[in-house]
């Protein structure tokens, strides 16, 4: 998962690469893994698939005023994460308004590709508090070293390393109680 864009050196023919270039290959290769980090924080497949989305397009319509274009990667994980977040907020409100918002979550698909365990597994990471989620789905999912994680969430080390250990005693316990 941590395969990042090759870009030819500084000064080199083809050194500064199309938007349409970059993003394409970026999209190719990241989509999928992002799509999947926006589910598992939103549990929603339709939902990831357009926060990611509006992600790339993001990086595309900014590509000019991007400062720095080898980090483009990082700043489209924090993009998705930002959009989770903002969906996750959006749906809190409207639960305040309308009780508990139906999302539909368990398709038939879905059903059927995760086993039990991994369902457990799924439905106790989705009730830990939003930033405990964040840290342990970088974390695990997409491997992403305390360094990276923090920098995605703009958050310290520190609190990245404290948050996890507090996200995995938490799932030790409920997952042991579900035995």
């Amino acid at each position: 998962m941590k395969s990042e864009i090759i870009h030819a050196p500084p000064g080199s023919p083809g050194a500064e690469a199309s938007a349409d270039t970059v993003v394409t290959e970026l999209f190719v290769v990241h989509r999928l893994a992002l799509v999947r980090l926006a589910f598992l924080l939103l549990g929603d497949q339709g939902t990831a698939e357009d926060v990611v989305q509006d992600a790339f397009a993001a990086v595309y319509r900014r590509w000019s005023k991007l400062a720095d274009r080898g980090q483009v990667l990082p700043y489209l994980r924090t993009a998705v994460v930002n959009g989770c977040r903002m969906i996750l907020r959006r749906r809190a409100i409207i639960g305040r308004f309308r009780g508990r918002p139906e999302v539909p979550f368990w398709s038939a698909e879905a059903a059927a590709l995760l086993g039990e365990t991994r369902r457990q597994v799924f439905l106790a990471v989705r009730a830990l508090p939003r930033r405990q989620r964040e840290v342990l789905v970088l974390r695990f999912y997409l491997d992403l070293s305390e360094v990276e994680i923090a920098q995605v969430l703009g958050v310290s080390r520190g609190t990245v390393k404290s948050t996890a250990s507090r996200a995995l005693k938490v799932l030790a316990v409920k997952l042991q109680e579900e035995r």
